[in-house]
């Protein structure tokens, strides 16, 4: 059995309730939310593969519409005693999902301002989310794989939040074409 997880209900609304070979998690928006919805999930049941499945803004020009397979996260909005920006006190600067893909920058914030996407180039982040480094930090303490695949649903510049609100349905759209080509279910039982 494979776990299909989103932070929304509004990002899974164009998949079908029931999914064969998976269940399905809503977290709840944010690291904390994420973190502990999955922790829970995992401590209950045994999976062969968590999918996570989302919207994400675009902080690198060059990076274009369409969807991401995430390869490493990092963390936007934290810093360690010495005040380096995105360095933890206790966790790792980056995690990886073991897959090629891009970077993502995970913080408890919308990001919807040119400084805070500036601030998120110089850390390497070429889109920003609010759960996966969570996510993939959970996964890989119980030894499951992951895989992240992230939509643009904008820009992550001024209004972005408004932008966001109308492009959900279209993402999520998107991101069930994607998966029913990847996870035919057929397989997936």
């Amino acid at each position: 059995m494979k776990l299909l997880v989103a932070a929304l209900d509004s990002e899974l609304q164009a998949f079908p309730t029931e999914l064969p070979g998976f269940d399905r998690l809503v977290t709840g928006p944010g690291k904390l939310m994420a973190g502990v919805g999955l922790a829970r999930a995992l401590d209950a049941n045994q999976y062969e593969e968590i999918v996570v499945v989302g919207t994400a803004g675009a902080v690198d020009d060059a990076v274009a519409s369409g969807i991401y397979d995430v390869g490493a996260a990092i963390q936007h909005d934290v810093q360690d005693l010495d005040g380096v920006v995105g360095q933890h006190i206790s966790l790792p600067p980056r995690v990886e999902t073991g897959r090629d893909g891009v970077t993502i920058a995970t913080g408890d914030i919308f990001v919807d301002d040119a400084d805070a996407v500036a601030r998120i180039r110089s850390l390497g982040g070429v889109l920003v989310d609010m759960e996966t480094f969570a996510l993939v930090w959970v996964a890989q303490q119980f030894h499951v794989p992951i895989r992240v695949l992230r939509v643009v649903s904008d820009r992550a510049q001024d209004g972005a939040t408004a932008v966001w609100d109308d492009v959900v349905a279209a993402c999520s759209a998107q991101l069930w074409e994607f998966f029913d080509a990847e996870y035919p279910r057929s397989s997936a039982a």
